[in-house]
Formats: C-alpha cells, structure tokens, sequence
C-alpha cells in the first residue's frame, strides 16, 4: 500500500518536531566513533559516577553555571535573582540549586561569559540542520553524527527522531551509551543506529552500585538485547585508577564481554582524565 506525499511530509514534520534537551553540539569530534563525527551531548544521567567528566550532563533539566575567574564580584547578579539563591563569596559567587529556577535573570546583568545555562530545548529538525552543516566531512571521512551525554537513552524519542532524519538523509548514526535505561527505550533507538558504542564500567555488581550509584542488571540485559539486534557493538570500558584497573574486575569486564559478544567484536579501554575537575566548580559541586 503506497503513503500519500501528504502524509510522508506529516510524518517528517513530526520527526522534526520532537524535543529534547541538548546541552552541546560538538562539531569535528574525533573520538565519538568512525570519522569525523558531531557529537550530540543529551541532558540527564541515571548515574553518578565518580569520575564522569561531563558532570553538566548529569542533572535532566537545564541548570546555570558561572566560571569565578571572570567574576568581578560586582554583586548585580545577587540583587537581579528573584529566588535569592546566589550570593558572593571570597572565591566568586555561589548558587542555591535548590531555589534556582534557570530564569537568567542574572545572566541579564552579568559579564558576558561569567555566567552560562547548561542545557537548551532543541528540536529533532533543529539539530539535524546543525549535522548536516558538516556533511561533505561525513562522507569523506566516513564519519557522521553520535549521541552522547549523559544518557542519551533516557530521551529515547528524541535520539530515535533524529537518528531517522540522519539516516533517511544518509548519515552515520552512532550511540555512547551505558546501558542504564528500560529495555523499551532502547528498542526504540536501535533501528536507526549504525553502531553502538557500550560502557561497561564495572562487572562486579557491588563495585557497580558503590562507584556508579547504580546497579548493572539492566546494563548487561541490555548489552545482550544489543548485540542480538545485529548492530554492531563496540565495548568501551573507561579505565579509572584504584576503581576497575584491577586483574579481578579487568578479568570480569572481559567475561561480560566475551560472553555477551559471542565472537570476535571490537573493545576499547579509554584512558582517565582529568578534563571535567572544572566543571564541578562551575556547578557548585565536588568531583
């Protein structure tokens, strides 16, 4: 049965206009999968690892950051709050998270650059206009667009509808993901998914609870449901000093990996840095 052209473009604009919150799209990334690739970053994390270096990415709704060294503690940001939740400290200022709301308020009344929300509501069409200003790189280099985050898989509809504009266009579509997410919400990705790329952090499930905040149950049942979709799935296991770099857990990690890959399938150790130490200050927080 053929699809009217009326209802094919309804059905585009609607692709189009799913929403999700995006807190950075990173062009000419080089290590989010093949090629050259923009990366997608998606707010809201189910985890907490200790050591996550996009600690921005964590919270699931927008939230403001200030960067002290730019402060002059001028104090106009302090009288413009209508929640009162910031004040100024020796160090530059301090925010409330608890009675901030994201007005921007401040921002209104600050240096440029000093304070900055995380986290903006982006449409599937806005995006997928912001990817394909880098197509030619795609193509060449045989690259193309990855979700990240966070979570990407907590904002399932999001990367579905925009992962299907990409391929209907053309494009390379991959996913960092660690797994932590129903089994629905991945099922509702993998179709439009080129390449998987899977963290799998910790084998022991007490080590997983201790340092993540979460358990691995879902992680390896979903790490399962990935592999048997036949998409292809490239284990990534980010090697943290004193946490997962043990004979014990490596030897763990490589059982989950061999049991669940069934033959021989790509596995990656990423190697720790320091890059996010930053970004837990700008957020009032402690890595």
């Amino acid at each position: 049965m053929s699809v009217a052209p009326d209802a094919l473009i309804r059905t585009q604009k609607s692709l189009e206009d799913v929403e999700g919150i995006v807190f950075n799209i990173q062009r000419f990334s080089l290590q989010d999968g093949p090629g050259i690739r923009t990366t997608v970053f998606l707010k809201g994390c189910p985890l907490h690892c200790l050591w996550c270096s996009n600690p921005e990415s964590q919270n699931f709704r927008p939230e403001i950051a200030h960067r002290d060294t730019l402060c002059t503690k001028c104090g106009l940001c302090v009288n413009a709050c209508p929640e009162e939740a910031i004040s100024v400290e020796d160090k530059g200022i301090s925010i409330d998270r608890k009675k901030c709301t994201n007005c921007g308020d401040c921002m209104s009344v600050c240096t440029p650059g000093v304070l900055k929300i995380l986290g903006e509501t982006m449409s599937a069409g806005e995006v997928f206009r912001e990817i394909r200003k880098d197509e030619d790189f795609y193509r060449v280099s045989g690259g193309g667009v990855t979700a990240s985050g966070g979570e990407p898989l907590v904002q399932p509809d999001f990367v579905a509808a925009l992962f299907k504009l990409c391929q209907d266009y053309g494009i390379d579509t991959c996913i960092e993901t660690s797994g932590c997410a129903s089994t629905e919400a991945l099922e509702k990705v993998l179709p439009y998914t080129s390449l998987v790329l899977y963290d799998i952090k910790l084998g022991n499930p007490e080590s997983h609870q201790k340092w993540t905040g979460g358990s691995n149950e879902e992680v390896l049942r979903n790490l399962r449901i990935a592999v048997a979709s036949g998409t292809p799935v490239t284990i990534r296991v980010p090697l943290i000093p004193g946490i997962n770099d043990s004979d014990e857990e490596l030897n763990e990690i490589a059982h989950i990996a061999i049991d669940s890959l069934k033959e021989p399938r790509k596995v990656e150790l990423l190697p720790y840095h320091r890059f996010g130490i930053g970004k837990y200050q700008q957020l009032d927080s402690t890595a």
